[in-house]
């Protein structure tokens, strides 16, 4: 097997339900591109019996039957690993039919592995594709006990509709599921010196902020070039790497990529993220069933993600922006498609500043885990939110990104900032954090405290400010 950065437990489970007893039904799931493909492939490398992967809907010829194009492919994929004597299925019954002889030929009594790849797309509009499907696992394999099936899907909803919450001929039928999620901090170190990439940890930071942990965009990173170099070549320019990259994430996976392409670029203009009054209200799209569904769609392939901040009651929920690549995409790679150095040439600007500010929220939202382990309280039950208060005649706004609020009665109010160097705090940044916190305090309990937090990449620099800081969270601790 090639070496696989993290993914151990995958893999681990992976070989448990390959050296079993029994038929195993597998589904593997995550966002398009980030490596499901290949940990299937590497974890059983050589023990595959017949694989396929379906034909994407963005590389469809208008005006061709699906059903039709979908068939040929798994046709196609049958007579090559050796079915003979067979004409091409009309129908999905008649092809999942010709799949068993094949295995039955190919049967020596060893464990045999099916391998489909991106499942949801073979199951096109009136193609009955989902009953043949359920015969094939509920009527052959199931009863097999060397048999074991492996199905991947980037369309998470398809995949958990249809196979982890089917309430019809699949219900309780998946023996496994495993989501895969991106890179985290360490993750991205591992991959890079394995690629012999050199990377600062600071830059690393960086690319997560960009390419948000995603094993396809880093493998594109070249040696010898700095990250912005990289992220130039890859987003940046006439013809760059991931050339049309945002349309295909949407095209490829969803039933309504336009849809889901307003919702993600109304998403990416508020930081704190919107209800869905507001998302209906903003993109047109009507307040009902196909809202929620679609924002559901897009949670769970972690393109968004629903939060109630602080205070709020659960009618209070918001839907925030999750994915980094999609918010770098359409604040900065869209209105500068030419400039074929942007990054390079704005490295020090403002406009990156503030970017590298939100960003490196999102990517302490993403390592929480991280950052309560840093504080010593990954063993306190807390719950992770935002709070933001709208400012009036009696009282200034506040803005708090960060709430760790736990059950030993203490409250992190977590300032997040990105800086070349240890971070300095001024006396007006120092003014507005006590307005903060003291905005804070009215919400709690007398027994209750707070404790202001910074998560910094180098720390907080020694001053006549600093005392306010009681507990401080660096960018290494994130990589632990």
């Amino acid at each position: 097997m090639s070496y696989v950065i993290g993914r151990k437990s995958e893999v681990e489970e992976i070989e448990r339900r390959y050296r079993s007893d029994r038929a195993e039904f597998i589904a593997v799931y995550g966002r398009r591109r980030v490596g499901k493909t290949f940990l299937i492939n590497q974890a059983l490398k050589g023990r595959v019996t017949f694989q396929h992967t379906g034909v994407s809907p963005a590389d469809q010829e208008k005006g061709k039957s699906r059903m039709k194009v979908q068939l040929e492919g798994f046709y196609f994929s049958l007579l090559s690993h050796g079915l003979e004597g067979f004409a091409m299925p009309k129908s999905w019954m008649e092809a999942f039919y010709q799949l068993e002889q094949l295995l039955l030929k190919l049967n020596d009594g060893n464990r045999q592995v099916v391998f489909i790849d991106e499942l949801p797309w073979m199951d096109t509009p009136r193609s009955g594709f989902l009953p043949a499907f359920e015969n094939f696992w509920n009527g052959w394999c199931s009863r097999r006990d060397n048999m074991m099936l492996v199905v991947c899907g980037s369309a998470t909803s398809w995949i958990l509709g249809n196979l982890s919450r089917s309430r019809g001929g699949l219900y309780g039928r998946l023996t496994d599921e495993i989501k895969l999620s991106p890179f985290t901090l360490k993750e991205c170190e591992e991959y890079f010196a394995h690629a012999q990439v050199e990377m600062s940890r600071y830059d690393i930071v960086q690319a997560h902020m960009v390419f948000g942990g995603i094993p396809y965009y880093l493998s594109y990173f070249e040696k010898g070039l700095s990250f912005e170099r990289n992220a130039d070549k890859l987003l940046f320019g006439k013809n760059p790497r991931l050339k049309d990259e945002f349309n295909r994430l949407f095209n490829a996976v969803f039933g309504n990529p336009e849809d889901c392409k307003k919702i993600i670029r109304l998403l990416a203009t508020r930081h704190g993220g919107f209800t869905r009054e507001e998302i209906a209200n903003a993109t047109g799209l009507p307040l009902g069933g196909g809202l929620t569904d679609t924002l559901k769609a897009l949670a769970e392939s972690d393109f968004i993600f629903r939060y109630t901040p602080y205070g709020m009651s659960g009618k209070g929920e918001y839907y925030k922006l999750a994915d980094n690549f999609c918010l770098f995409w359409v604040k900065y790679v869209e209105p500068n498609l030419s400039d074929v150095s942007f990054m390079t040439d704005n490295i020090t600007s403002d406009i990156m500043s503030s970017w590298r500010g939100v960003a490196f929220e999102e990517v302490c939202w993403q390592h929480i885990d991280k950052i309560k382990r840093a504080l010593e309280i990954g063993g306190v039950k807390s719950n992770v939110s935002a709070w933001n208060v709208k400012g009036d005649d009696r009282q200034e706004g506040a803005q708090i990104d960060l709430l760790i609020v736990r059950k030993d009665n203490v409250v992190n109010l977590c300032e997040m900032k990105f800086s070349g160097s240890a971070y300095i705090i001024e006396k007006d940044e120092e003014a507005k954090i006590r307005s903060r916190i003291e905005a804070l305090k009215k919400t709690l309990s007398k027994k209750q405290t707070v404790h202001l937090t910074l998560i910094t990449t180098y720390g907080v620099a020694y001053g006549k400010h600093s005392g306010i800081v009681q507990k401080q969270v660096v960018m290494d601790d994130l990589f632990e």
